[in-house]
């Protein structure tokens, strides 16, 4: 089957790190795909296609800078997928989802997965953002722009029903947004996927004709690493 739920994978951990190596994944698709649903062509796309393709020569994804929001963000993921649980339905957690359908891979990691039909999608705010979400997206059903695509991805790899966007803020109510799959944003999702590992073929070619004759060096030991 081209879908393939990797249960035991924790995220964050180094097996999910080499999972998501070389992998174009739903959290990265505004990077190829803009918001008016075309092929991105610009600093970012090459910057990513570049980032990726250094992730498939050498099997290593270069360690990242945690910042004060992302580990907020662990810390209230936790507490809105209890208060999901609580008022709305079981979750249960899955590290890893690939689907090769196309004939490349597309990686998603969900927050949580209800049932056979649904996903989670948990999203730490900050006080404001959590007012807007209230005031425009709840009252209007809409998904935020800057999600969006995530979560289209993350319905297209699961082939799921639904997903409930969790908009968490603590010291405000917990908002909830459930969307469904978007056909023709799909199809641009999958055009603009289709686009990018053909560059990324391209690019691997020139690499390997150009490191001909080149001095080979080893990696050094991670602890050793400069975090840019």
């Amino acid at each position: 089957m081209p879908i393939q739920i990797h249960t035991d994978l924790v995220q964050g951990s180094d097996e999910w790190l080499a999972a998501r190596c070389g992998l174009l994944t739903a959290s990265e698709m505004s990077l190829i795909l803009t918001p008016t649903l075309k092929v991105a062509q610009n600093d970012k796309q090459r910057a990513h296609l570049y980032e990726l393709l250094a992730q498939r020569i050498t099997n290593y994804v270069e360690p990242r800078y945690l910042s004060d929001d992302m580990l907020r963000g662990h810390i209230d993921e936790a507490e809105a997928l209890a208060l999901y649980e609580q008022h709305y339905a079981p979750v249960e957690t899955a590290g890893f989802i690939t689907n090769d359908e196309w004939g490349f891979t597309l990686g998603y990691s969900p927050d949580g997965l209800v049932g056979t039909d649904g996903l989670v999608e948990v999203k730490s705010r900050r006080q404001k953002y959590q007012v807007e979400t209230f005031c425009v997206h709840v009252t209007e059903q809409t998904i935020p722009a800057d999600y969006v695509l995530q979560i289209q991805t993350g319905l297209l790899v699961t082939g799921r029903k639904w997903c409930d966007l969790v908009s968490y803020s603590a010291g405000l109510p917990m908002a909830r947004i459930r969307a469904y799959p978007d056909e023709a944003m799909q199809d641009a999702i999958v055009k603009a996927a289709t686009s990018f590992e053909t560059a990324l073929s391209v690019a691997r070619e020139k690499y390997d004709a150009a490191i001909v004759g080149a001095p080979t060096t080893e990696r050094r030991a991670a602890e050793q690493e400069m975090v840019l």
